[in-house]
């Protein structure tokens, strides 16, 4: 077997802490456990110990701990405190740390970039100056290029610990769906807001969590999945029976219209994707942590269609690229562990008439995305990003000249569109996010940082070793 290694040289690592001192405990912390090292005294605070025991199936498993699981616990802030003056008594021995702390600050002090998303004539991207605690989502009109501030979320509380989970835009651009958590939270609560003014509607959308929005084209509402409410103990309680629904602008959340459930499956996840044309409704059907899917699959330019299994069985992971009419197309390993492009025609879709578009091949396909009317498809091979251009019919039209060997991320789009976005990073380079026309193959830099080191005096190679049996 060939083993490829990829190394850059010089390589020079180093670790540092941030922040001032941390306030001296108080409350309820423990009394601590001495210890020394380097000469310098430890004292290590003493979690207090709580009487709780599960029984799973006749085990009992003791979890003295538990309360540390839920930050509103009397004594939580103050335990927390305590470990981190002990961890600051000790870094501040150090005596180069002043030297270390200000040049890691200012390497880690660069623009950091997400993938764009273009819908209309508008294209979305979230920036971080550098050390942000949260990124910044803005919004370029087109044809000018200088972007806006649409939503700043280190102004939305005072901490900054309110984070965007989710951004997507309508199919005009006009509108902007969008997720929040606080602290952390998997919980996230969904809003909207109008592009042109910046000013949110009334809707809120409580109890998401492990979903994303999927407008209809004529940017009225959007399908979406969540729990019922979780009640007193939402940060401890499992919650199961995810629910998709449909919002519709300007209700409330209480006249959702359920668009599908199981209750006899409590695992189940759904993950609703309408297509460009706005007929096909696909939901990917997950269920736990497991990577295969089910499909589902509603025809929503017939009134009254009901959604129908098209897979119903957990084989294989599937993931919705496309489609052209009555022809759906999927990215998926069935058969095929390192990926292949399917297409399964609605009027006959039985297992039997599906077609393989574009084969495996030697490499993992990571991702596939319709654009430009073409199939865009990022391999990883040899550790390294490989994009190839495919035409609808499968047949390769062409492979990216990529100056350097990186990793590649994105390339989402929609079938008319002429261009798409992916961020590009080196071992020597941190992302830069890059436009592609497909059609063409041209690359051009949309947004790249700058750093306060030079990346060209850094060299990448991949170099290659046989193994012992001789591959």
């Amino acid at each position: 077997m060939r083993a490829a290694l990829l190394a850059t040289l010089p390589l020079a690592i180093a670790a540092c802490s941030h922040g001032a001192p941390a306030a001296t405990p108080t409350g309820s912390a423990a009394p601590a456990r001495p210890a020394t090292d380097a000469g310098v005294r430890l004292d290590y605070p003493v979690a207090r110990k709580v009487d709780v025991i599960d029984d799973y199936h006749g085990t009992r498993v003791a979890d003295p701990y538990r309360w540390l699981e839920d930050p509103s616990s009397p004594g939580y802030r103050e335990w927390i405190d305590a470990e981190n003056t002990v961890t600051e008594r000790f870094l501040s021995t150090i005596p180069d740390r002043g030297a270390l702390e200000e040049r890691l600050t200012a390497l880690w002090d660069y623009e950091r970039y997400e993938v764009p998303i273009r819908e209309g004539n508008r294209v979305f991207f979230e920036r971080n100056s550098g050390l942000q605690p949260q990124p910044v989502l803005y919004v370029v009109d087109l044809p000018r290029f200088e972007p806006r501030v649409l939503i700043d979320p280190n102004t939305l509380t005072q901490d900054g610990t309110m984070a965007l989970t989710g951004t997507v835009p309508s199919r005009d651009g006009k509108l902007l769906a969008y997720g929040v958590a606080e602290a952390g939270s998997d919980w996230e609560e969904w809003r909207v807001r109008d592009v042109d003014t910046g000013a949110d509607l009334p809707d809120r959308l409580r109890w998401v969590k492990f979903s994303t929005a999927s407008w209809t084209p004529d940017g009225k509402g959007f399908y979406y999945s969540r729990f019922d409410d979780p009640g007193p103990n939402q940060l401890r309680d499992v919650n199961y029976f995810q629910k998709l629904f449909y919002h519709r602008l300007g209700t409330p959340q209480s006249a959702d219209r359920l668009v599908y459930e199981r209750k006899d499956q409590k695992e189940w996840t759904f993950g609703a994707v309408v297509s460009d044309d706005g007929r096909w409704l696909v939901i990917h059907v997950f269920q736990g942590t497991d990577r295969r899917n089910r499909l589902y699959v509603q025809d929503l330019g017939r009134r009254g269609s009901k959604i129908r299994p098209l897979v119903d069985v957990l084989e294989a992971k599937y993931a919705f690229i496309g489609s052209q009419g009555p022809v759906l197309w999927f990215h998926t390993n069935l058969d095929a562990p390192r990926g292949k492009v399917i297409s399964i025609d609605m009027r006959s879709p039985d297992r039997a008439r599906w077609k393989t578009l574009v084969p495996e091949s030697d490499a993992r396909l990571e991702s596939a995305s319709a654009v430009g009317r073409r199939f865009v498809l990022n391999y990883l091979q040899d550790a390294h990003s490989v994009v190839r251009i495919h035409g609808l019919d499968g047949k390769p039209q062409q492979t990216l000249k990529i100056p350097a060997l990186g990793t590649g991320k994105g390339f989402e789009g929609r079938l008319a569109d002429d261009e798409t976005y992916f961020s590009f990073e080196t071992y020597a380079s941190p992302p830069a996010i890059l436009r592609l026309e497909p059609a063409t193959g041209e690359l051009r830099v949309f947004r790249a940082p700058q750093l306060k080191f030079e990346p060209g005096e850094f060299e990448s190679r991949q170099v290659f070793y046989t193994s012992k049996d001789g591959t």
